[in-house]
Formats: structure tokens, sequence, C-alpha cells
């Protein structure tokens, strides 16, 4: 990993410990561990569902089988 992406990566974290300490202090612990899981669980599924959707659109331009 080079210094950049380091530099970049440590932004980031310090952009979602203050993120999290401003969700807990404003709803509580319990609320902002469950937005950070959901967040977590939506970059996940978004991986899924664009894949599902690159797999329809090459089905959709296959050529169809030939009936025997």
């Amino acid at each position: 990993m080079n210094d950049d992406e380091s530099i970049s990566k440590d932004r980031f974290f310090q952009q979602l410990a203050q993120l999290s300490e401003a969700m807990t202090a404003a709803h509580g612990k319990d609320f902002a561990m469950g937005a950070l899981v959901l967040a977590a669980r939506f970059i996940a599924e978004a991986e899924g569902r664009a894949r599902a959707r690159t797999e329809v659109a090459g089905a959709a331009t296959a050529e169809p089988a030939a009936a025997t």
C-alpha cells in the first residue's frame, strides 16, 4: 500500500469515527452500531445486485439455444 492510499484510508477512518461519535451522542450506542451495520449490509448487497444485473444483461444478449 502506498502512502497516498494509506493517508486516504486514515481520513476515512477519522470521518467514520467522527460520524460514529455524533450518532452515539445524538441517539445512543445501539443506534450508531445498527446504522453502521446497515451501511455495511447495503454495501454487500449493492455488490450482489450489481453482479446480478451483469449476469441478467449477459443472458439477455446471449443467442437463444436451438430447439432440439
